[in-house]
């Protein structure tokens, strides 16, 4: 038998669940399978495909071009949630598609090689229903294929000798709930107020260790524009996404879901700084507006309020004095402390013992430096909520007293500036005062109603309460606004799902979020707890073990007096799915 090899586009599909259905009726799910496959023979063919091998639910298919093998399998994908529709839950069928493009071993009609290996391992990270591709894919079809991409990072693959760069794709139309979600991409908000997301600013100084003040600017402009309720502002952490990567416009506007974009540069030198801004409008890229400010650093504040003024100004969006007002940047007396309060917010944002306490002391010399400029406090209650919530202090009360010290410190500097309000309901939340956290947290929201962080807060308050149900419309509101970057919000709403009995789409929603943040042992317990109330006992007690290697130190007894539960039972609800799987173990 003759061999050669190519570059070819390579397609791996499974059916998700498969040994589970044959072992419940083997006859039946054999012909169901089988039928599936038919129905997506004919969406092969149009795109050029070829099946070259099939393992029992597995296919595995050709394509001349990747975008072909992208379009087919967002194609195949609508073909089955359209098959699905309507059909009992016995008898649908869902499938994980991975794309991979690379050189493969051609045996008679037989594919071999890497190729076929990457793409059935990118398939094995899909989750049922999407379709993941590998980075080569990717700058392939970026811009020329009808979706949103995530980014996933780099992925350690099964059998793989390298980290490969992995992205993934969900349609709208595959959403099978009545509550929306934007865990892979931004949901549709055609009709919608005007949208905005604000790039991160370039910094052009040359000097890495400047960053984090074009960032810390960018980000001021952020907070200014989402106090707006005529726009819908992208938060912060969607918007940076895309920081240092060469992507269109267009594709950039399109992934988040917004018609307008403000992008710029920053230039720091000596006292001067010079910011360079435009307004971009996706839809036809042109330039709304462009201009330069070249000041005293001094100026930096006047800066801010002229280039988010002159914003609103081309959006076409009337002002009240009232609206002048408030977003207007929160200005300091001190230049050093606001460089201080920026290079914490950034290391308080890695979420991480080490760095929480390295933006702890700078926050605290910040706010020894200016007491009276109210983001600073705000701010170090933050952190002193993340060092009493994940443990990461030797007094947790403590921790929890300087937190609510500083968060009533912030409101009575500024009344009117809602991550105060945030900081504070964080520190009722936790602190079980549920009624007034969730009116803290409404009150953010009222000050800043693009504030993604007080509407994921406002859905835990509602959670902890024992209002799960009505928690989903706040995460979603959360997602929408913060679509690349669902990290939190994706255990919380994996929370609620568990609290109302949906225990198979919660732990879907943590197996996504384990792959972002491989080292959350909060997330592998509750999902041994969601294997556990599904029976799946196997399953459970690896996710327990790897909780146990993240964080050996993980105690039950400590989380059932530290999470803020209003009802002592809905923790002893999660307690009941680890029993069911054995757990936990001695």
């Amino acid at each position: 038998m003759t061999t050669s090899r190519k570059l070819a586009a390579i397609l791996a599909a499974d059916v998700v669940g498969y040994s589970r259905m044959m072992g419940e009726d083997e006859a039946g799910a054999a012909a169901l399978v089988r039928e599936r496959r038919e129905t997506v023979q004919p969406i092969i063919a149009a795109h050029s495909g070829r099946l070259f091998k099939t393992m029992g639910d597995g296919m595995f298919i050709e394509f001349p071009s990747v975008v072909a093998a992208v379009e087919c399998a967002l194609a195949m994908q609508r073909q089955m949630a359209a098959s699905n529709d309507g059909a009992l839950e016995a008898q649908r069928v869902l499938y994980r598609i991975g794309v991979h493009l690379g050189d493969v071993l051609v045996e008679g009609e037989d594919i071999l090689g890497d190729a076929v290996n990457v793409a059935t391992r990118v398939e094995g990270i899909a989750e049922p229903g999407c379709v993941c591709i590998s980075g080569a894919a990717y700058e392939h079809v970026r811009g020329r294929v009808d979706a949103s991409f995530l980014d996933l990072g780099e992925k350690d693959l099964k059998n793989i000798d390298r980290p490969l760069r992995v992205y993934a794709v969900k349609l709208a139309a595959l959403a099978a709930s009545a509550r929306p979600t934007a865990e892979f991409g931004p949901v549709n908000r055609r009709g919608a107020r005007t949208s905005i997301a604000v790039l991160p600013l370039a910094e052009m100084s040359g000097d890495p260790e400047q960053q984090y003040f074009a960032d810390g600017i960018s980000e001021d402009i952020i907070i200014a524009l989402s106090k707006l309720s005529q726009l819908f502002v992208i938060a912060r952490n969607s918007s940076f996404a895309f920081k240092g990567r060469n992507v269109l416009t267009s594709e950039i506007a399109k992934g988040l879901g917004v018609r307008y974009l403000l992008e710029g540069s920053v230039r720091k030198s000596g006292s001067r700084i010079r910011i360079t801004a435009q307004l971009v409008d996706a839809t036809t890229a042109r330039h709304v507006w462009t201009e330069h400010f070249d000041r005293e650093i001094t100026d930096i504040f006047a800066v801010q309020d002229e280039v988010t003024a002159q914003t609103v100004s081309a959006l076409l969006i009337n002002l009240t004095s009232g609206d002048l007002n408030r977003i207007a940047a929160i200005r300091t007396s001190s230049l050093e402390a606001y460089h201080l309060l920026l290079k914490g917010r950034e290391l308080w944002r890695r979420s991480e013992r080490h760095a929480n306490a390295e933006a702890r002391a700078l926050v605290e010399r910040a706010v020894s430096l200016d007491p009276k400029y109210a983001p600073a406090p705000a701010l170090l209650a933050l952190i002193y909520s993340h060092d009493y919530i994940n443990e990461w202090t030797d007094s947790l009360q403590l921790s929890f007293q300087r937190s609510w010290d500083c968060a009533v410190k912030a409101i009575e500097l500024d009344e009117t500036y809602s991550h105060a309000h945030f900081a504070m309901a964080v520190a009722m939340l936790w602190g079980r005062r549920h009624d007034e956290a969730l009116r803290e947290a409404e009150h953010a929201i009222a000050l800043d109603p693009n504030f993604s962080g007080a509407h994921s807060v406002h859905g835990l308050i509602l959670h902890y309460s024992g209002q799960s149900q009505q928690a989903f419309a706040s995460f979603d509101r959360s997602a929408a606004l913060d679509p690349f970057h669902l990290d939190f919000v994706s255990h919380f709403r994996a929370q609620a799902l568990y609290a109302v009995g949906s225990f198979a789409e919660a732990g879907a929603c943590l197996r996504r979020r384990i792959l972002t943040r491989p080292r959350s042992g909060a997330s592998r317990i509750l999902l041994a707890a969601c294997y556990g109330q599904l029976g799946r006992v196997e399953e459970a007690r690896q996710a327990w073990r790897e909780a146990l290697r993240v964080n050996p130190a993980y105690s039950l007894d400590q989380r059932r007096k530290v999470l803020p539960y209003k009802k002592p039972e809905d923790f002893e609800k999660l307690v009941e799915g680890l029993r069911k799987a054995g757990l936990p173990e001695p």
